[in-house]
């Protein structure tokens, strides 16, 4: 994917699913009538229960390619079985987490709204994807469900549709104006922005809002020219006596759009941004992938590998844990490193190395460090607890700040570095001699 990071998301829709996962007499008579499954096998499913291990990074944690994400240690069977939902669910919502973080970052402390809804690939694409892009720091959703489950904001505006029913514009207005005094965002778009949608904005803000003992909202703008229609408007509204009404915009948006628009000084309060962001349009695939890297028989753990003639496709091998050096001074993130899970990071000093070009090193000093997976499942039983998804946004905003501004950059990101200790590098040379 396009950046320098990633948010990881989506492990609550895994835990979930774990949880009740089983198969009943439906299930087991459609898999009989395929002809392809023994008895032995169909008498296993009925009582099925995934009884393993796994650990994974908390959602809104920032991460990067080649680091495991989820470590699941299970009996083979039941890891295999659980393989397609739990690429789904991290790839999806992961995708849009990430794009939704860029929007973010892009709109400079600008509120960002996700109008996805209706461009979504489907029902659940949206419903997950507007708690994505949560997630990734918007403001609000449009998805009222999403709201409701999550108890997150539901924003939106009136629909062109509503304008369209009256007889007139100023009659559409002045009727939701009346309904809403206290919170009146009026789209002046459906004709002419600036020969009758602001004309008739100032109106009826002058005869139904002020009267009444409050101020408008906002005006969304919805086509045309954002940046100069954006001025114009602004300067109608001071005009007019309204410099707190903000200016929303929408319209296919996404960070390359929004980072044009501001750098053209479009007087933009907040953005509403739908398609680009709901499917990720820039980068619809996210490459999570799911690999066997170690087997283990009673206490031994056997490394494998999977080898490929395109080099970003082969696998590090061993029962790996991930780690976060942090700075002590700035509490930025140094580097992040993959090491066997037997191995002790030593507390003063630690000499990095580059996994591509070894001969890149450096010693890192005066840091702290962090294991990046929990534990989720023990024996099957889920022993982590879920936090609320305000509580992960919370927590993502917070992890985005320990990471310097060139490594979130939109373009051209600073690489962030993520090595291999020395013996899990000198595994991974010695299997592939091998």
């Amino acid at each position: 994917m396009t950046g320098g990071y990633v948010i990881f998301a989506g492990l609550e829709q895994i835990i979930q699913y774990i949880n009740n996962l089983h198969f009943d007499e439906d299930d087991i008579n459609y898999l009989r009538n395929l002809n392809k499954f023994s008895e032995e096998f169909l008498t296993y499913l009925k009582d099925f229960k995934f009884t393993g291990d796994i650990w994974s990074v908390p959602e809104g944690t920032v991460v990067f390619p080649n680091e495991p994400l989820i470590t699941v240690r299970a009996p083979i069977i039941e890891a295999q079985l659980i393989e397609t939902m739990l690429l789904t669910s991290i790839n999806h919502q992961s995708l849009i987490a990430t794009k939704a973080s860029r929007i973010v970052l892009a709109s400079h402390g600008r509120p960002v709204m996700e109008f996805g809804a209706r461009r979504a690939h489907n029902v659940d694409s949206s419903i997950f994807g507007s708690r994505a892009a949560i997630i990734g720091g918007v403001a609000g959703t449009s998805c009222v469900y999403t709201a409701k489950e999550y108890s997150v904001p539901a924003l939106g505006t009136m629909a062109h549709s509503f304008v369209q029913s009256f007889d007139s514009e100023y009659e559409a207005f002045k009727a939701y104006a009346e309904i809403y005094p206290s919170d009146t965002t009026l789209l002046i778009d459906t004709y002419d922005t600036l020969d009758s949608g602001i004309i008739n904005a100032v109106k009826v803000f002058n005869e139904v809002i002020v009267p009444k003992g409050f101020r408008p909202k906002a005006v969304r703008l919805d086509s045309g020219d954002l940046a100069y229609l954006s001025k114009k408007v602004r300067e109608i509204l001071d005009e007019e006596g309204f410099p707190d009404c903000r200016i929303i915009a929408s319209n296919s948006l996404d960070e390359y759009i929004i980072t044009a628009l501001l750098n053209e000084g479009a007087k933009i309060d907040s953005f509403g941004v739908g398609e680009n962001l709901i499917t990720a349009k820039s980068d619809p695939v996210f490459g999570g992938v799911y690999k066997l890297v170690a087997m283990q028989e009673e206490e031994k753990i056997s490394p494998k590998i999977k080898v490929s003639d395109n080099p970003s496709k082969i696998i590090t091998p061993g029962y790996k844990k991930l780690y976060r050096f942090y700075d002590k001074k700035t509490n930025k993130a140094l580097a992040d490193l993959l090491a066997l899970h037997d191995e002790v990071i030593p507390e003063n000093e630690y000499l990095i190395f580059d996994a591509e070009n070894p001969w890149k090193k450096k010693l890192l000093e005066n840091y702290y460090v962090k294991e990046l997976q929990t534990e989720i499942f023990k024996g099957g039983k889920q022993i982590y607890e879920l936090p609320t998804l305000k509580e992960i946004a919370e927590y993502a905003a917070k992890e985005l700040d320990t990471f310097w501004e060139e490594v979130k950059r939109i373009q051209n990101p600073h690489k962030y570095y993520v090595d291999l200790s020395e013996k899990l590098w000198e595994l991974k040379n010695h299997m592939l001699d091998k």
